[in-house]
């Protein structure tokens, strides 16, 4: 399967089996699309929290209640959910973490080149920081640029997957600490198979018309 004919297959799945399971392997090849999904100037302002067993899958369900509990089944009939957590803050600490981590990988070959990258990140992250003032919902954007990918990527290897903004953020806060680490909750997004009375399974994919979306130069 193709980048293209994952595009036009996926969608989102309403309702899983809960029989069918992932692959320690699956799951290894979407843990990495996790790490490897782009982010501005390689911010990384992420975090994730995994789980694919029952007892998991119920903590992150607590996320899921009250006005929410629509999406509990597709978190707890699911094989895998994962938690998308945006940091809180992004200070000079961290962007030193992230140069001495680029810089331990490879990426920075000499200590002119170093600078450009650390000037550069900067420069951007201030903008947000201080000029805008929007930085929390800058790094929001990243997180959604990895749920991006995921999603996609999950479609290329087979995998049914469903996005859920419909959580109680200062709920999954809480149950695991995040506040405290520095983030917070933003999505869910469920992986599994789809179950054979899935109703979205069954309808057809509508977009918009190549002529009301597109401007060709």
């Amino acid at each position: 399967m193709n980048i293209v004919e994952a595009a036009e297959k996926r969608y989102s799945t309403k309702k899983f089996d809960p029989r069918r399971k992932l692959t320690e392997e699956q799951i290894g090849q979407l843990k990495t699309l996790l790490r490897l999904s782009p982010s501005s100037v390689n911010s990384q302002p992420w975090h994730f929290i995994i789980a694919s067993t029952d007892e998991g899958l119920a903590r992150i369900a607590k996320g899921v209640q009250g006005a929410f509990a629509f999406n509990e089944p597709k978190v707890k009939d699911a094989s895998l959910s994962v938690v998308f957590c945006a940091k809180t803050d992004i200070d000079e600490k961290y962007l030193k973490h992230v140069l001495d981590v680029e810089e331990k990988g490879g990426r920075l070959p000499n200590e002119e080149v170093k600078a450009q990258i650390n000037a550069g990140r900067t420069y951007f992250v201030n903008v947000h920081r201080f000029d805008l003032k929007d930085v929390n919902h800058w790094m929001e954007k990243q997180v959604y640029l990895n749920m991006g990918t995921l999603l996609l990527g999950a479609a290329a290897l087979g995998i049914d997957a469903v996005p859920m903004e419909g959580i109680d953020a200062r709920a999954m806060d809480e149950e695991f600490g995040l506040r405290e680490k520095g983030f917070t909750a933003v999505a869910v997004l469920s992986f599994g198979y789809r179950a054979e009375d899935d109703l979205n399974a069954k309808a057809p994919k509508v977009r918009f018309a190549e002529d009301e979306i597109f401007t060709i130069l």
